[in-house]
């Protein structure tokens, strides 16, 4: 099959080049409009899609806006938490956007970046909420075409994998690991595709973790993703109930957690 003959989605993308366009030149614009100077985020940041980290930390006191952050999309918010200097940018949500983000804050100086999104059952290992340490994600959304060959599924860098087997197992909270369905069409998810999801052995459906794991491979970035299992789709009366304030409390201790593990873990083992 030709270029021509393919789907835009697969067509044209030669990976191996470099992109016209890159988060580097978008940074130095934005700087020069608002007339700001390179301030770098701290090394450990967080994509927190649904927004409920970010307004309890705000509610809570314990959150100051960056204000070296020049991206035109977002607000990046920074914790202290003992030792962990953690940035937080909320509402970032879709595989677009993720990825998007992700590129700016790997251009400004971030070192690990965590994603803690909200997802829905698939698989009914117990009763919501609790948590998934994503392994790997079934590519159908539309970013990670961009950023490496067609597969089925964008896995998780290794290493992190590996340094978090059983970090969590201490904190009282339930961690799985697994696989998830990483779709842009939420409202397209149909009792067809779920019970095809399921078949595969996928336990949640997300909308971010293909393209962040892509992204992760193609530019050897540590990425790594969980999910919040919140509800069923909307299919029970009384769903997307998160737990004790909106659940950001065990979710938070995850990220700390995490990223206490993983704070120094050599960055050649994802090129």
């Amino acid at each position: 099959m030709t270029d021509d003959e393919r789907p835009p989605i697969l067509a044209d993308k030669h990976y191996d080049s470099p992109s016209a366009f890159t988060p580097e030149s978008l940074l130095r614009e934005a700087r020069r409009q608002k007339s700001a100077s390179i301030q770098p985020v701290p090394d450990v940041c967080l994509l927190d899609p649904d927004g409920d980290i970010v307004r309890q930390l705000q509610a809570e006191g314990r959150a100051r806006r960056h204000d070296g952050w020049v991206c035109y999309h977002t607000d990046l918010y920074v914790l202290e938490e003992g030792d962990l200097t953690l940035g937080v940018i909320g509402c970032a949500v879709g595989s677009s956007f993720a990825v998007l983000v992700a590129e700016e804050l790997f251009a400004s100086g971030c070192r690990l970046l965590i994603s803690m999104t909200s997802s829905g059952q698939i698989m009914p290992v117990q009763a919501p909420p609790y948590f998934i340490m994503i392994d790997r994600a079934l590519r159908d959304e539309g970013t990670s075409y961009h950023y490496l060959p067609p597969a089925t599924y964008s896995d998780a860098p290794e290493a992190l994998i590996e340094v978090l087997e059983g970090a969590f197992d201490g904190l009282g909270v339930p961690v799985l690991r697994g696989a998830t369905w990483t779709t842009d069409a939420p409202f397209r998810e149909t009792d067809d595709a779920i019970e095809s999801m399921r078949r595969r052995d996928l336990l949640a459906v997300e909308m971010e973790a293909a393209a962040l794991y892509a992204f992760a491979r193609a530019r050897g970035k540590p990425v790594v993703c969980f999910a919040h299992v919140t509800n069923q789709m909307g299919r029970i009366e009384g769903d997307f109930e998160k737990g004790h304030a909106e659940g950001t409390t065990d979710a938070l201790r995850i990220v700390v957690t995490a990223a206490q593990c993983l704070v120094g873990i050599d960055d050649k083992s994802f090129g």
